[in-house]
């Protein structure tokens, strides 16, 4: 028997499989597992993808052993692979090793094994022991009364072992799952009649692969719909995935759905410990589980007759893999619903502009929960405009802000508050000769990180300690500039010193469970102000949240990308929808320089279709999504000169191998130029319909191969630009 193998080489061709051998004594059942195989005069792992025919013209090596006991790989995935590698022009060994977790990849280093525990049993519950013994006696009647028990659990280990030596009892390894803890909120859910008829349309849309849009707004209670109908999939004996954009929102929402359905519920996110990731899986490939929630990578979740696909907050750039393969998580849960001929579920209350759009032209079922479930109005917005607040000495809060958190921390309630920005400083520079401190590795200035005493780069990871010298002029006269999350933390301190404030940034949510104990310490009222950077600002439920304030609205909006308008109303939006969720009013606050800019008018008072119709006329001015297609090819060089002139090669291979409706901006410098100590380029495709595109894109991805000066790689739809 013969089979082709996948190895993770250096090599990108896209389908390039190696043929072996396979002795009848590694068994039949081969196809997704992986196994050890002879390759030059190393031994790899390799995914075993297909049986082939061998016609004896040359030699074959044989397979070593075979990895798995179980198949990692089944054929929906293996097939999943092979779209994405054709759809994204990556390497096929990408896309597999994308779908798994660390200790299942090919040339894992670190193999979590099974994790087995030991038990002992009594060999026969019927027998009268004729033992003597006080303490073996015991342990006969323990394990009489509950079957099996664990070995660490027996204190007398020398009668134990007596026991064991006269075969009365046995001794065997189980397997243990690493368990996900979560808490559970087992609360009844009764669904608003609004919720039930867009439950019961999605149910409607079982045993058909549509894509259904879900424009709700903050607070309607998509995920009680979400439940709803889980429900039913599970009633028919089918199996349902729930995707969430940020790893914060996955206790709140894993909570929901473990009240409901038990053990019948894997999670999976990067949070999770590899070992807790391993066995999620695996689980999953038994068919031991029911719904699978977790983030991005969670929609390769090896289920088997998928009834619904969910995807929660649609618009997050989240869902959008920012490395090779480069694949967006809607283009993954399109095919499989197409494969398991079930429903894909959007929602969201910010959707994004093309999602709408393809609503609005029929593409996708368009369903809408336009009230809040307990029937309380949206929250009152309050727009300050900082210009004048500046002058008046309020650089970080507004008059009417400090004024709205005295008010409502008065009431005993609790306040949120947005800065899109962590650290303490967003750089140091020196006041006496206008030194900057910048990461010697990209063009990026150091953020100033207080806690901790250093200045980091979010780019690259450098970091060094912080110093009071100017290293230029050797003045001590470094200023802390701008503001980030911990200084916003600090002021509040300063500014209400009674109230009790927590943090939630990357900083501080970056040990294992930390999102959890932030959110459950928030929730039950142990602090009054939660401070935070975008993961406060989505599909989050705090009861007693009344206000919330933003303090740069401008953030996003200054970012030179053409999804900078829409980028700031989502986040705006979202955040807004945390006040007022529960019985009592909620109201909100944005802090701007901008307080005209319709993304920012039309977030202040919840109009999302306004916003649309204002947003969908500039994009068709510029021409640009919904009114186009973009690709991005980035080219990456350690050598400016080497890097800008083979960019230059490529704008011109494409001016004249692509068709003439095809824009072709560039060659020209990425946003941030040198990142890590390479440069980057790029070149800029926007197009509607191009039947020569992917021949031309495969064409360059063929010539730079193996091109260890420079690295080409292209990004369909990109998230930036």
């Amino acid at each position: 028997m013969y089979v082709n193998v996948l190895i993770e080489t250096r090599v990108k061709s896209n389908d390039m499989t190696f043929t072996y051998h396979a002795p009848l004594k590694l068994g039949s059942d081969l196809i997704g597992k992986r196994v050890l195989v002879p390759f030059g005069k190393r031994i790899v792992e390799a995914f075993v993808l297909e049986y082939t025919d061998f016609d004896n013209t040359y030699e074959v090596k044989d397979i070593i052993s075979v990895v798995d006991d179980e198949t990692i790989l089944n054929e929906e995935l293996i097939s999943l692979g092979k779209f994405m590698s054709n759809k994204y022009l990556c390497p096929l060994i990408n896309c597999y090793q994308a779908m798994l977790p660390k200790a299942l990849k090919a040339n894992a280093k670190n193999n979590y094994g099974v994790k087995n525990l030991t038990y002992v049993r009594l060999n026969d519950f019927s027998n009268n022991y004729d033992i003597k013994i006080k303490s073996q006696l015991e342990i006969i009647n323990l394990l009489k009364e509950n079957k099996e028990v664990l070995k660490s659990l027996i204190k007398s280990k020398s009668s134990l072992k007596k026991l064991i030596e006269k075969s009365i009892v046995t001794q065997f390894n189980k397997e243990i799952y690493r368990k996900v803890n979560v808490c559970i909120n087992s609360n009844d859910i009764m669904l608003t009649k609004e919720q039930a008829s867009v439950s019961s349309r999605i149910k409607q849309a079982f045993d058909t692969n549509k894509t259904i849009l879900l424009y709700g707004v903050t607070g309607s209670g998509k995920t009680e719909v979400y439940i709803d109908v889980v429900k039913e999939v599970v009633r028919n004996e089918k199996s349902a995935i729930i995707l969430v954009p940020e790893i914060s929102l996955t206790p709140q929402i894993t909570s929901r759905f473990k009240g409901v359905f038990n053990d019948e519920i894997a999670i999976l996110h990067s949070a999770l410990s590899d070992g807790e990731r391993y066995d999620e899986y695996r689980r999953i490939n038994r068919g031991e589980v029911k719904v699978v929630i977790g983030a991005r990578s969670a929609i390769f979740a090896p289920l088997k007759n998928i009834g619904v696909i969910i995807i929660d907050e649609e618009h997050s750039e989240s869902y959008k893999q920012e490395n090779n393969p480069r694949y967006n998580t809607i283009d993954i849960a399109t095919e499989r619903s197409k494969t398991h001929n079930c429903p894909l579920v959007l929602g969201s209350a910010t959707p994004t502009i093309e999602s709408y759009a393809r609503a609005k032209k029929g593409y996708y079922e368009y369903l809408e929960l336009s009230n809040r479930v307990n029937e309380r109005p949206l929250p009152n917005v309050t727009i300050v405009d900082m210009k004048y607040e500046i002058r008046k000495g309020n650089s970080i809060f507004s008059s009417i802000l400090k004024e709205k958190i005295n008010d409502h921390l008065n009431k005993k309630e609790q306040v949120m508050l947005l800065l899109n920005r962590r650290g303490y400083a967003n750089y140091l520079s020196c006041k006496s000769c206008g030194f900057v401190f910048k990461c010697p590795n990209c063009d990026i200035t150091l953020t100033y990180h207080k806690s901790s005493g250093m200045m980091r780069c979010h780019y690259c990871g450098y970091a060094t300690s912080k110093t009071d010298t100017c290293p230029s002029c050797k003045e001590k006269s470094v200023n802390n500039m701008g503001t980030g999350t911990e200084k916003l933390e600090e002021k509040i301190n300063d500014e209400f010193p009674l109230a009790r404030v927590i943090r939630m940034d990357a900083d501080t949510t970056s040990k294992k469970g930390s999102h959890h104990r932030l959110i459950n310490d928030f929730n039950d009222g142990k602090y009054d102000i939660l401070v935070g950077t975008q993961m406060i600002a989505k599909g989050l439920n705090f009861p007693n949240v009344t206000l919330v304030g933003v303090i740069n609205g401008d953030s996003s909006l200054n970012i030179p990308n053409f999804r900078s308008a829409e980028n700031t109303f989502s986040l705006l939006d979202q955040v807004i929808g945390r006040a007022g969720r529960a019985d009592k009013e909620g109201e909100a606050v944005i802090q701007t320089f901008n307080p005209d800019h319709y993304s920012i008018v039309c977030a202040s008072k919840h109009e999302y279709k306004g916003f649309f119709a204002r947003e969908m006329m500039v994009r068709k001015k510029l021409n640009y999504p919904p009114y186009c297609f973009i690709t991005l090819i980035k080219i990456t060089s350690k050598d400016f000169d080497y890097g800008i002139n083979e960019a230059k090669k490529v704008s011109i291979f494409l001016k004249n191998n692509l068709s003439s409706t095809t824009s072709i901006l560039g060659p020209s410098i990425a946003s941030v130029l040198r990142i890590n100590n390479n440069y980057n380029f790029q070149v800029i495709l926007k197009y509607k319909k191009d039947d020569m595109l992917y021949k031309a894109l495969n064409e360059i991805v063929k010539i730079y191969e193996g091109n260890s000066k420079i690295k080409v790689e292209l990004d369909f739809n990109p998230v930036n630009l």
